[in-house]
């Protein structure tokens, strides 16, 4: 496992800025971020330098500090975005059923949230090494995965779902899924076969939320 190196480096910050955001700022970071996600997932945080970024993205280092003040807050901001959305697609996909919730259906569709490509779980995994360094990067991922996991508990309460009772209701509900995406896409970021990775997830969660038949428990009394 590479040395993540820390990175100190930082532009004094400009004086006389009126906090107007203006919609090329908007676009230049959007595109700072896109190219950043591109080049940390080919190479590794610990590996990439602001001027690859810069060059990716077809902008100048002053481009780079106008938004950033280092690779560091430019990787939070990338991790914060793409993980902000993946927890409103989950929630998006649990709500799907109105007031019921069809536990075979809500899977599928959460699967191919969850899923998504390689190159997002090698940019999480560089972000889950950085924050066990670092306790205030750390406090920030743990964060983002409980407000992850009390959506999924939330949503199986609304839904009134009747769950294996040594999952200890929905919380417990939710840990359990969020630990079988980690493992499922562990083994998916070394054997590269996500056919068998969302295969393979859709029964780990179908196992976990139901009898294992992909039936309620309600359903069968």
């Amino acid at each position: 496992m590479y040395r993540i190196r820390s990175r100190i480096e930082r532009r004094p910050t400009v004086q006389g800025t009126t906090g107007r955001v203006t919609r090329r700022r908007v676009r230049t970071r959007a595109n700072l971020l896109e190219a950043a996600f591109a080049v940390f997932a080919a190479k590794g945080f610990g590996h990439v330098s602001i001027e690859e970024i810069c060059e990716a993205a077809g902008y100048s280092r002053g481009a780079f500090y106008s938004n950033f003040s280092s690779l560091d807050e430019l990787f939070f901001a990338l991790y914060r975005e793409r993980a902000e959305l993946i927890a409103e697609q989950v929630s998006g996909a649990l709500a799907l059923d109105g007031p019921g919730l069809d536990v075979p259906a809500a899977v599928d569709r959460v699967t191919e949230v969850l899923l998504l490509d390689r190159d997002w779980l090698l940019v999480k995994t560089d972000f889950l090494v950085h924050a066990a360094r670092d306790p205030e990067v750390a406090r920030t991922l743990l964060e983002h995965r409980a407000r992850l996991r009390e959506a999924i508990a939330d949503r199986l309460a609304r839904a009134h779902t009747a769950l294996p009772a040594v999952l200890g209701g929905g919380e417990g509900a939710a840990h359990a899924v969020v630990a079988a995406y980690d493992g499922v896409t562990t083994q998916l970021l070394l054997d590269r076969d996500a056919d068998h990775a969302r295969a393979w997830l859709k029964q780990l969660l179908t196992a976990l939320l139901t009898d294992g038949s992909g039936t309620p428990d309600h359903a069968k009394h």
